[in-house]
């Protein structure tokens, strides 16, 4: 097993080991006005929803979450039928090293062998290069191309990368170099409006904000090397604030999907109501995964869609991109956050 495999590996231990924070994520602090009388019909509901032109079947993406190794290639597998069954897009983890090293392509190449006709985004790291960017999106036939963002990360990783410089003018390359929508993806840190702007200045034309209060790298790979900046575990942007400022951008739902410790049926509407076009999950899948079966991963993700049927119907919602006029109020330190930082 070679180095980048079992780092993986330890990835998905300590996330499995670790919980969600310490940060929180803000959507205790978010509440949506109840419609008595909703004129509507639970069965008319329509989950589909529309992403920079993607049009997506369900509204919740699996997030990435690994490969890069043979003993991965079973997980990507079981997310991909999970996806499949369930009618929800899926991302891979970052494809960067299997492409640099050119090694292991299998173990994402799975994902579309289980899923044929589904929606896929690659994966890739800042670094890539534009040929690399396209390699990794051939390799899946992929609908779009994730480019994740994971300095804090970086930082705390023994091995990780220390020199940053370059990123946006590489980012805004590859976004003029590939017939794909390219997603900035954050990894947990979470996403303020300046950066938001610059990316989408260099072409972006979806933000997955992945902010804080979910999984939690910084400190997963603290917990792989204790020496290191152990101050790193909470930092970061709160999701509901991310989300929030990202919006000061792109406007209600116009191609911003929301993560960051989303984990029910309530989180998600509230996301919609803030003005997300998509939600992704990752950390709560992946311990259903590993406690149970496919089966119990289905049923999870099926759940979840009935239940966001339900509150869709109590906010007089038709449609995903309607919960956007569902009236909301804030209390807690997320209110004080949006005084703070001028929020609209």
């Amino acid at each position: 097993m070679d180095s980048r495999e079992a780092r993986k590996i330890d990835h998905i231990k300590y996330a499995l080991a670790l919980p969600d924070g310490p940060l929180a994520t803000g959507f205790s602090d978010v509440h949506i006005m109840h419609n008595c009388l909703p004129e509507l019909n639970r069965e008319a509901v329509d989950l589909a929803t529309n992403l920079a032109g993607i049009q997506l079947e369900r509204p919740i993406i699996i997030n990435a979450m690994t490969g890069g190794g043979k003993t991965l290639s079973d997980i990507n597998r079981k997310i991909a039928i999970i996806a499949r069954e369930t009618h929800c897009a899926m991302a891979v983890g970052s494809q960067y090293g299997a492409i640099i090293d050119n090694t292991n392509w299998e173990s994402y190449r799975i994902a579309r062998k289980e899923n044929p006709h589904g929606v896929i985004f690659a994966n890739v790291s800042a670094l890539a290069t534009v040929e690399e960017a396209k390699t990794a999106v051939d390799m899946l036939e992929a609908q779009a191309l994730q480019i994740h963002l994971n300095v804090a990360q970086e930082l705390v990783m023994a091995e990780g990368d220390r020199n940053f410089s370059g990123f946006l003018s590489a980012i805004e390359s590859i976004c003029n170099n590939l017939t794909v929508p390219v997603i900035a993806k954050e990894t947990g840190c979470g996403m303020a409006r300046t950066q938001v702007k610059a990316l989408v200045n260099a072409g972006v034309r979806i933000i997955d904000i992945g902010g804080a209060g979910g999984t939690n790298f910084p400190a997963i790979e603290a917990a792989r090397y204790k020496e290191t900046n152990h101050e790193l575990n909470d930092w970061g942007i709160p999701t509901v604030i991310s989300l929030l400022e990202a919006v000061q951008v792109f406007g209600k739902n116009n191609g911003i999907i929301a993560s960051g410790g989303l984990r029910s049926a309530s989180d998600c509407l509230k996301a919609f109501a803030l003005g997300a076009s998509a939600v992704a999950m990752a950390g709560n899948l992946l311990r259903i995964l590993n406690e149970g079966s496919i089966e119990a991963g289905c049923a999870y993700l099926i759940r979840l869609q009935s239940d966001l049927r339900d509150l869709m119907v109590l906010t007089a919602s038709a449609r995903v991109q309607d919960i956007g006029k569902t009236p909301v109020y804030f209390t807690g330190d997320t209110f004080q956050a949006i005084e703070s930082l001028k929020i609209k």
